[in-house]
């Protein structure tokens, strides 16, 4: 899989970059005090609950457009019988009314 985006150190503030490589634009940065040794961002308690709090309100909402789309696919079946009916009805009607 090839690398779509890169992290550099800006030589003049030396704040470390993502960028994207197809648009060129920052994606991320941060500065030197916000980075451990090894030159990645610190990752704090914080950060960690934002983590799993941003993947239960996916879950939550995926649960939610799920059961959605269920009730509209069991009432699409009903919509459709009722206009087969209807469409019966105006079959066997005589050409004058």
């Amino acid at each position: 899989m090839e690398t779509r985006q890169i992290e550099v150190t800006c030589p003049c503030c030396q704040q470390r970059l993502s960028i994207d490589v197809r648009t060129e634009r920052v994606l991320r940065h941060w500065s030197p005090k916000a980075l451990d040794e090894a030159g990645k961002p610190k990752v704090g308690e914080k950060d960690w609950d934002q983590a799993l709090s941003k993947v239960k309100d996916r879950e939550s909402s995926g649960t939610t457009k799920l059961d959605q789309f269920l009730d509209s696919e069991r009432g699409k079946a009903q919509r459709l019988e009722e206009k087969f009916r209807e469409a019966q009805k105006k079959l066997d009607r005589p050409e004058g009314e």
